[in-house]
């Protein structure tokens, strides 16, 4: 099958020198591009900014924005069978760039900032996604609740939930521990390595793929 995946952050310039992104690594993302790979599936990877080298066989869109990662997406969903956004896309950016850097004067600095466009609430909307379509919920409290108002909003087959504020795991870690939450049941999947995780998730993917036929 066709697979799509999102991974990494995104960054938000702030002006030529700065800009605003978060702690993912991308190694959850890039575990499940490898992991497809190795499972025979014809994987596009779009990534934001990592230190990862790009999995063997998987053809890598590198991006550097939000806005950069929904165009990409816009382009190469429509060839996917199955669509996985473990990416951590910033919600905000700033609303102006500064054309030079910004110098420091004042004792406070207020940024006025504006939504990014919503590229997992997209995938049905806009871009008319019919394949599976899988989320990633990074939360610091109340998981499985959290989880589940994503898949419903989003009209995701599955959500791969974590909680982030847990010491070892998670953001820039090589391990985690998360809860795949379908519109049926949930399913805890204890603390391992994403490498093995990833293969997990795949496996997951694909009775997910088999069953709508």
């Amino acid at each position: 099958m066709n697979l799509l995946v999102t991974a990494g952050p995104t960054r938000e310039p702030l002006d030529p020198v700065r800009y605003l992104t978060n702690r993912s690594s991308g190694k959850m993302g890039y575990a499940l591009a490898e992991a497809g790979a190795r499972s025979g599936h014809r994987v596009t990877l779009i990534s934001g900014p990592t230190s990862l080298e790009a999995p063997v066989n998987v053809n890598c869109i590198p991006v550097e924005t939000a806005r950069e990662m929904f165009e990409a997406t816009s382009i190469h969903i429509d060839r996917a069978d199955v669509a996985i956004f473990a990416a951590a896309v910033a919600d905000y950016r700033p609303v102006s760039l500064a054309e030079n850097k910004i110098k420091k004067s004042e004792e406070h600095l207020a940024l006025a900032l504006v939504r990014n466009p919503d590229i997992l609430g997209s995938a049905r909307s806009e871009f008319g996604f019919e394949g599976v379509l899988v989320g990633f919920a990074a939360e610091t409290e109340a998981l499985e609740e959290n989880a589940r108002r994503k898949l419903t909003d989003k009209g995701c087959d599955l959500v791969v939930a974590n909680l982030v504020a847990q010491p070892g795991i998670g953001f820039d870690s090589d391990h985690n521990e998360v809860l795949l939450v379908y519109p049926d049941r949930s399913e805890a999947l204890p603390l391992e390595t994403k490498v093995h995780l990833a293969h997990l998730i795949i496996q997951a993917v694909e009775e997910a793929h088999n069953r709508r036929g």
